[in-house]
């Protein structure tokens, strides 16, 4: 050994190292592919039977009513998403910088939580028809009032929720912009609004179609609203499938359909864009504000403030009234057992998956090769997988695998071995980790684009291996990134329900399963108990995105 020389020592030492990251990226790629391949072969052996009947019965209204949904949720959001942050980056008007911040809150309320808290105050036994018909002396039948439990209403529900995707995005495209182009707009004779809507909002276009992408890719994959509401969907007729009818075919072929739908929507959206550039201009200066006065003042007050009220206020006040007089105590034992259950899956989701996306992102910064980018681009797709859809796609081949492996136990040796992965949690943790590698790979990158190359020369000039500057170099640098990252996996594990009631192991419940069990049997006051303590976490990565926001 003391005869090889040390660049001899050192580039096997980093072949070695970056061996086994190879071979760790590839697993962790494989097993994000893993339930798209099970999915489409599970659907092409159901046999054309089982399609047939889909067609004949239930799959045209899944299509529309999905249909309908997304392009409703898209519309909606891509109104007031864009709108409000043109306001608050364009305008001056009173209470902006307070709303600025707090157009983020309805990001932390999963919509089925909405669909609880509205439910309670709007159906035909709430609060607000119980007051109508007490002070206008009506009968049941003699007023029509808005049916809350419709696809409208789901619709309305997701809109509240998911335009602060828009909102984000669309913020951060504003800000970026130079003002250069904007006045050369103006000197060619346009008007503050044609301006905008010539130069300034073309240029954001990017950023705010990936926010309506973001915002349709969690419309798709939604299924407690569209549960609770009785909207048949193709979420819901997935679950439906596995659980109601035991039809595994059925539930495959229609998990391919969802499946195919997402991955529409992202090739179209990719395409309308083209070979379109943007240019935002060489000399960078911040485009100004308009001072609002007026009616103009009240329009963008009432944008602005109407979506964080109904987003985020009302809720809390319906939730926090019906948790009072539900009875349901958060300190029981019971309770404590589903908060633990939440834990347990989310901190162990979150670990494995940050662990995993820092495998994927630093294996395709160290290697560049075609295999590396095949590799991250495969953790990336889990974004525009719905979670049923991931379930079914592990539950078919870890089924099947433990079937296959406990009839030659007893075969050969006599002895069962039961359901080593599908009568577990592990199952579920591999459907969170796919379904939300591309957040955690997104805050690894966002941290990592920041490390000079030159730092990975020197560390290996000085004889590290690949894993070294990970871990010496690397790792230290992006703890904030990897922080951030921890704990956007760790709330949308708390969120994420299709995924959880399909895999989650026998007489292991979360606060999401048990809000959804409560609100299915019409008990919404038990339900608001539960669904209070998701939203309480769900605020930590909003409470942090704010802080972001008032920096700028």
């Amino acid at each position: 050994m003391a005869d090889v020389p040390f660049f001899g020592r050192f580039s096997r030492s980093r072949g070695e190292s970056l061996s086994i990251l190879r071979a760790l990226a590839f697993a962790v790629a494989l097993l994000c592919l893993l339930p798209i391949v099970a999915v489409i072969i599970a659907a092409l052996s159901g046999g054309v039977d089982t399609l047939g009947h889909l067609i004949a019965t239930v799959l045209p209204r899944y299509v529309a009513n999905t249909l309908v949904l997304v392009i409703a949720v898209a519309g909606g959001t891509l109104a007031i998403g864009t709108g409000a942050a043109c306001f608050v980056t364009m305008t001056e008007f009173r209470g902006r910088r307070l709303l600025e911040i707090l157009l983020v809150l309805p990001l932390a309320f999963p919509a089925y939580v909405l669909a609880y808290a509205y439910t309670h105050l709007l159906d035909h036994p709430g609060i607000v028809q119980t007051t109508l018909r007490e002070l206008m002396g009506w009968g049941p039948r003699d007023y029509w009032f808005p049916e809350i439990r419709s696809l409208g209403g789901a619709a309305a529900m997701l809109v509240l929720v998911l335009y602060p995707y828009v909102y984000l995005l669309s913020r951060a495209a504003f800000l970026g912009q130079s003002a250069s182009t904007f006045h050369a707009a103006r000197a060619l004779g346009k008007t503050p609004l044609q301006a905008f809507l010539l130069v300034t909002l073309p240029m954001a276009r990017p950023a705010i179609a990936a926010g309506v992408l973001l915002a349709t890719m969690e419309t798709i994959a939604d299924f407690g609203t569209v549960s609770y509401f009785g909207v048949p969907t193709f979420a819901t007729g997935i679950y439906t499938s596995w659980f109601s009818m035991a039809d595994r075919a059925a539930a495959a072929q229609l998990s391919l359909g969802l499946l195919a739908f997402a991955l529409t929507l992202a090739v179209l959206e990719r395409r309308s864009r083209g070979d379109a550039k943007y240019h935002a201009g060489q000399r960078m200066e911040r485009l100004g504000r308009l001072q609002l006065s007026g009616w103009s003042e009240v329009a963008a007050l009432a944008l602005c403030v109407i979506p964080v009220v109904l987003g985020a206020v009302v809720p809390v006040v319906a939730l926090v009234i019906m948790g009072q007089g539900s009875g349901q105590d958060l300190f029981s034992r019971r309770y404590v057992d589903f908060i633990q259950n939440s834990l347990i899956l989310a901190g162990t989701a979150a670990l494995l998956t940050v662990g995993a996306a820092i495998v994927l992102g630093y294996f395709h910064r160290a290697a560049r090769t075609p295999g590396a980018r095949w590799a991250i681009h495969a953790g990336r797709l889990g974004y525009a997988v719905p979670g049923g859809v991931i379930a079914v796609g592990l539950m078919v081949p870890f089924a099947a695998f433990d079937n296959a492996l406990d009839a030659v136990m007893r075969e050969w040796f006599g002895v069962s071995t039961g359901l080593l992965f599908t009568g577990s949690i592990w199952v579920l943790v591999f459907a969170y980790m796919i379904r939300f590698m591309a957040a955690a790979i997104g805050a690894y990158e966002g941290g990592q684009s920041a490390i000079n190359p030159n730092l990975d020369a020197a560390s290996r000039m000085l004889g590290q291996t690949s894993y070294g500057t990970l871990r010496k170099v690397h790792l230290p640098i992006l703890t904030p990134s990897l922080l951030t990252a921890l704990l956007i996996v760790f709330v949308d594990v708390m969120k994420e329900l299709p995924a959880t009631l399909i895999l989650r192991p026998f007489n292991f419940d979360t606060l999401a399963v048990q809000a959804h069990r409560l609100a299915a049997d019409e008990r919404l006051e038990g339900a608001a108990v539960p669904s209070l303590v998701i939203v309480a976490v769900g605020l930590l990565p909003v409470i942090l995105l704010c802080r972001r926001v008032r920096r700028g």
